[in-house]
């Protein structure tokens, strides 16, 4: 069933859960997302992430991301995740995306509100959703150190007084909020200022979405979760777990078929995609 992010982080705040939000990158991983969905019968987020497109041209994930959540037997939400290029994002809604992320948040401020407000107004008129970020991760969005913040992490957390002011004055359905989490692989758990996301979800009102999700311990979910966090962007160690079963069945030699690497990839990224669900909406 297709529906856009309001209507999906409802549920996430009724339940008092999160919803996972996991990067569709391909055939593969788009089905194990929807299969574990299914198979859980919890909600599910699907992404295309603007930095992916090198990989697979939205125009082409596009359709078929769109029809498996119309035929889902879960409520399914087409994301476009961490969009730069307003051209993208105005593509994504042409496409049928039912939700956006207008990621504005390297510029200044009063530049982050004015693009965020023009993106919300054109996606509301359509009924799609829009989620916007505010405060900076310290490592890039595709988790290399490139384009890497300096500084402590905490220099970029998100001000409770700034988001409130930014989502009265955008009218976005979903903010993404920095509290320490970090793009990519975790060499150690991170550390959370749950005071971030408690402060911020007091002072706007909205739906708070943690960005860099893969490799926070289970503790930490819950107690981000218990604290406002309704939306978990997870696709690391997603990726990861398809990896290393397609290196096993590669070592293996039994086979010169690359659908069989792909078929272990796509059921071990089902099982990983399942494990996180679970801690998200608190079934472990």
């Amino acid at each position: 069933m297709l529906v856009n992010l309001k209507e999906i982080l409802k549920i996430a705040e009724q339940e008092k859960k999160a919803i996972g939000m996991f990067n569709a990158t391909g055939f593969d991983s788009l089905q194990a997302i929807i299969k574990a969905a299914e198979e859980l019968n919890e909600p599910v987020i699907i992404a295309h992430a603007e930095v992916h497109n090198v990989y697979n041209d939205i125009s082409l994930t596009a359709p078929a991301m769109v029809a498996m959540a119309q035929n889902a037997k879960v409520p399914v939400c087409v994301h476009f995740d961490h969009g730069v290029s307003l051209d993208m994002i105005y593509k994504a809604f042409r496409l049928g995306f039912t939700s956006v992320m207008i990621d504005a948040s390297a510029l200044p401020y009063e530049e982050n509100l004015k693009v965020t407000k023009q993106v919300t107004d054109i996606a509301h008129s359509i009924g799609v959703s829009v989620e916007a970020e505010l405060g900076r991760l310290v490592k890039a969005e595709a988790g290399s150190k490139e384009g890497a913040l300096a500084g402590k992490p905490e220099d970029y957390y998100t001000r409770p007084e700034e988001a409130e002011h930014f989502a009265k004055a955008t009218g976005i359905d979903a903010l993404a909020i920095a509290f320490g989490t970090s793009h990519g692989f975790y060499n150690a758990q991170p550390k959370l200022d749950y005071d971030v996301i408690k402060n911020c979800a007091k002072s706007t009102g909205l739906p708070l979405v943690m960005h860099g999700g893969s490799g926070v311990d289970p503790a930490g979910y819950r107690a981000s979760i218990e604290s406002g966090i309704r939306k978990i962007n997870y696709y690391s160690y997603m990726s990861k777990a398809g990896f290393n079963a397609a290196k096993k069945v590669i070592e293996a030699g039994n086979t010169n078929y690359l659908h069989d690497v792909e078929y272990a990839a796509m059921l071990a990224m089902k099982e990983d995609v399942k494990t996180a669900i679970k801690v998200f909406a608190k079934k472990d």
